[in-house]
């Protein structure tokens, strides 16, 4: 079969795995409450409405791009393309290539920053890998000004940082609906997740400290996989309507 993505590819590595991509959707979750775009995202009153459901909805789109068949995949792009035409067609106006950039380039910075804390540093080949898949998903969608590798992406994404982000009243609300539809416990528990694999300037704008009480257990964590008990430990964190469904992301691909 003709993949979007190869068999042995370290992106399905990454996105076959649920602790992985829970850290990818905290990361998310932060960055999407700062984009300066973020008001596209409230205008069917989808994301205040689900927050949660809405950001899982971007992963299953992402994983659907990444297990498919490259004719499948890129149906998909092609389908992620149409709901945003018509939402622009709506609205009156288009949505701007850049928000749609940032997007993809939160998916590659999340994709590395999440392996790489609960697993292993990724090779300069790997994260090609990373950049390259993501890459051609905006080149399918049509987007201008992409880089063309991963050195090129580096100062891309930091100008990204300094110039697509800002606190805004969505920002408040939007993690007031995370808040809400977490509970205290778990939403705390996201805050540190943030922490751990958000860059500098999104840490700054959330007031998110620079370090984690939850660094040490990160290696007591991963010893938990060993033996088998890192899927109960996720479990425990999770809001019981959504363990099933993270349940099933995880997908053998090496």
């Amino acid at each position: 079969m003709n993949n979007f993505v190869k068999h042995d590819s370290i992106v399905r590595t990454i996105w076959g795995r649920a602790d992985t991509i829970l850290f990818i959707f905290g990361g998310a979750a932060a960055e999407f409450a700062l984009n300066k775009a973020v008001d596209w995202l409230y205008y069917t009153g989808r994301l205040p409405n689900d927050p949660i459901g809405r950001l899982f909805s971007t992963v299953t789109y992402a994983r659907n791009i990444v297990f498919a068949s490259r004719e499948k995949a890129h149906a998909v792009i092609d389908h992620m393309r149409d709901i945003h035409s018509t939402l622009e067609s709506n609205r009156g106006y288009r949505i701007p290539d850049w928000a749609y950039r940032d997007v993809l380039f939160m998916l590659i910075h999340y994709s590395i920053a999440s392996f790489e804390l609960l697993y292993r540093p990724l090779t300069a080949v790997e994260k090609e890998e990373i950049f390259d898949t993501f890459n051609r998903v905006g080149n399918r969608m049509g987007l201008e000004n992409l880089p063309h590798t991963y050195d090129e992406w580096l100062p891309l994404y930091q100008q990204h940082l300094e110039q697509d982000l800002e606190v805004s009243d969505f920002t408040a609300d939007l993690f007031a609906q995370y808040r809400k539809h977490l509970g205290a416990l778990r939403f705390h528990l996201l805050r540190e997740a943030q922490t751990l694999v958000t860059p500098k300037k999104v840490k700054s704008l959330l007031n998110l400290p620079d370090s984690s009480w939850v660094s040490p257990f990160i290696p007591l964590y991963k010893a938990s996989r060993r033996v088998k008990l890192d899927w109960w430990i996720i479990s425990a964190l999770l809001p019981a309507n959504y363990k099933e469904r993270i349940k099933a992301l995880n997908t053998p691909s090496r």
